[in-house]
């Protein structure tokens, strides 16, 4: 019977091949993980802990690339073509951008724990060594005598973050008044003296420029620096209240589906919830929600009170109000 269908291709002028494998068959050697700025450091740690327990489950090497800028720079970056794996980001609409393109599925959300952020941290503010100008908290911020770095909201989920922490202590500070939060907000981004694109840059200003008197960036991001600099440069200020930064993850479905990496892609995001890879995150300074780990590292992280994006809505009604061309970003930015 074999011989009779190879005869019967062959009379058609046909060869007959095996069944081609799909594209999930044939996975990658690599994949690519598209970051925000500041992360570099983070999964410069988290990439052989998670290549070393891939090839032992296995018997695959893998190769981890990274990409790394300002959040939603890195969004378009992807719409206009970068081949993404996977993403992880440090803001939703970052990530939303990409589903609603169909490079994501739509429920991205539920497809991880804790929907789908695997960590947390919080705007906190790094000063120089004395905090000389006596920075505690957001209103400091506002004053004539203080020059304050952080990056451009509009390239930036980092600085985002920054923006919507200061007005949500505005808002708080007097009585839920939109035009006196407004101001407030004015008058913080009016004392920034150059807005870098993406968080690592606002850290060059700030460290090896030497500009300004205080940095806002992610507790994580402060607490390295000081690591990394030494505590004799600078001081961490944590202000009492701040604003719950999550960072979201995700496959890109579209890029997954075609270079057949979607096994390891979900499996790299799904190791961030590990034991392993929750320590390496709470030993960057980053919150996280394994009860184990975070008991571990609990005395490193000063209490602090959380705004979280529901003051504004959700994400969805921020995107419309505050980010949209001719929102109120761009209104305090045309004034400042």
């Amino acid at each position: 019977m074999k011989s009779l269908v190879i005869a019967a291709f062959a009379a058609l002028g046909l060869t007959l091949v095996p069944f081609a494998a799909s594209a999930q068959d044939k996975a990658p050697s690599d994949i690519l993980n598209v970051s925000y700025d500041i992360a570099r450091e983070l999964y410069a740690q988290i990439n052989p802990a998670f290549q070393a327990q891939w090839k032992k489950e296995t018997g695959q090497a893998i190769e981890v690339k990274q990409s790394h800028g300002g959040s939603s720079k890195q969004a378009r970056s992807i719409l206009e073509g970068l081949p993404a794996d996977l993403v992880t980001f440090n803001q939703v609409t970052d990530v939303q951008v990409l589903a609603d393109k169909g490079l994501v599925r739509p429920d991205w959300q539920q497809a991880f724990p804790n929907q789908a952020s695997p960590y947390y941290s919080l705007p906190a503010f790094l000063v120089r060594k004395g905090n000389p100008k006596g920075i505690k908290n957001w209103d400091d911020l506002v004053r004539s005598d203080v020059k304050v770095v952080f990056p451009n909201p509009k390239t930036s989920g980092n600085a985002r973050y920054t923006y919507l922490a200061a007005y949500a202590f505005a808002l708080e500070k007097f009585g839920n008044d939109q035009n006196k939060a407004k101001e407030f907000v004015r008058q913080l981004l009016a004392n920034v003296p150059v807005f870098d694109t993406g968080g690592r840059g606002a850290t060059t200003t700030f460290v090896e420029r030497e500009t300004g008197d205080v940095l806002i960036t992610f507790e994580a991001e402060v607490n390295g620096i000081q690591r990394e600099f030494g505590k004799e440069k600078f001081d961490i200020v944590v202000p009492p209240v701040s604003l719950l930064a999550e960072f979201p993850v995700a496959v890109v479905d579209k890029v997954a589906d075609k270079r057949g990496s979607r096994k390891v892609a979900t499996a790299y995001l799904n190791y961030l919830y590990s034991d392993e890879a929750q320590d390496i995150l709470a030993k960057n300074y980053n919150r996280v929600s394994n009860t184990k780990v975070a008991e571990k590292y609990k005395g490193q992280f000063p209490p602090v009170r959380l705004y979280t994006v529901q003051l504004f809505g959700g994400w969805g009604n921020i995107q419309k109000v505050h980010f949209s061309e001719g929102g109120i970003l761009d209104q305090v930015f045309e004034k400042r």
